[in-house]
């Protein structure tokens, strides 16, 4: 498991930004100081400014065991 702060993809960019703004509309405080309201806004400031990281892990992505018309199943 590894902290990464930069970012491989867009596409993870925009998760980890998701994430953060989700954060902030449930009460966090915002780690740097901005103008705006908005949630989304404050995340990719905060993700610009270096403040934002996340936890990659080592493991093997698993596909999900689906049986029939149900819901996938993951097994550790």
């Amino acid at each position: 498991m590894t902290i990464e702060t930069s970012f491989d993809s867009n596409y993870r960019k925009v998760l980890v930004a998701a994430r953060r703004a989700r954060q902030i509309q449930n009460g966090s405080q915002a780690l740097v100081p901005t103008q705006s309201s908005k949630a989304c806004r404050i995340a990719q400031e905060e993700i610009d400014a270096g403040k934002i990281s996340y936890v990659k892990t080592d493991g093997e992505v698993q596909k999900p065991l689906v049986e029939g018309p149900a819901v996938p199943i993951l097994l550790s």
